[in-house]
């Protein structure tokens, strides 16, 4: 039986250190395999529109999408700074369940998602419910599930 390389990694993130972890961990597995990391923001657009305010949603849509390019162009700078460039920003609208899990890996032919997870106790693991079980549960490829470790500092 040969050994999984994987050549194309997607990771979500959305600011939070989990998901910063993942995608670090993510550079370092491609590296490793002369691949490529697909970092991913998914915007919702299920905002409703409040009394014909469509320009009022339009500009939250618009907030998030900067959002989301400065969140892709931290990854990047992180890339350059420990010498890998093969990174590719997605900046995806609707569901973060379904993109992730299914229409993101079929686009780009995905082997392997990286997903942060906080959850260390039963409750904790319990709420990993939303995106990451969907993903574990529904992607046609390998899912890693990377545990968010908190760094403690101590005097």
């Amino acid at each position: 039986m040969s050994e999984q390389a994987y050549q194309n990694i997607l990771v979500g993130i959305d600011g939070s250190e989990q998901a910063t972890q993942a995608f670090q961990k993510a550079v370092e597995v491609a590296r490793r395999n002369d691949g490529k990391v697909y970092v991913a923001n998914v915007i919702q657009q299920n905002v409703p529109v409040l009394m014909g305010y469509s320009s009022l949603n339009q500009n939250i849509v618009d907030q998030e999408a900067n959002t989301a390019k400065l969140l892709i162009e931290e990854c990047k700078k992180y890339g350059k700074s420990v010498d890998f460039t093969n990174i590719e920003g997605i900046i995806a609208y609707g569901s973060a369940k379904s993109a992730m899990a299914q229409q993101l890996p079929e686009k780009y032919a995905i082997d392997l998602v990286m997903v942060g997870q906080s959850g260390l106790n039963a409750v904790e693991r319990f709420m990993t419910g939303s995106v990451a079980s969907f993903v574990i549960r529904e992607a046609p490829c390998d899912v890693l599930v990377v545990t968010y470790e908190e760094k403690n500092e101590k005097a």
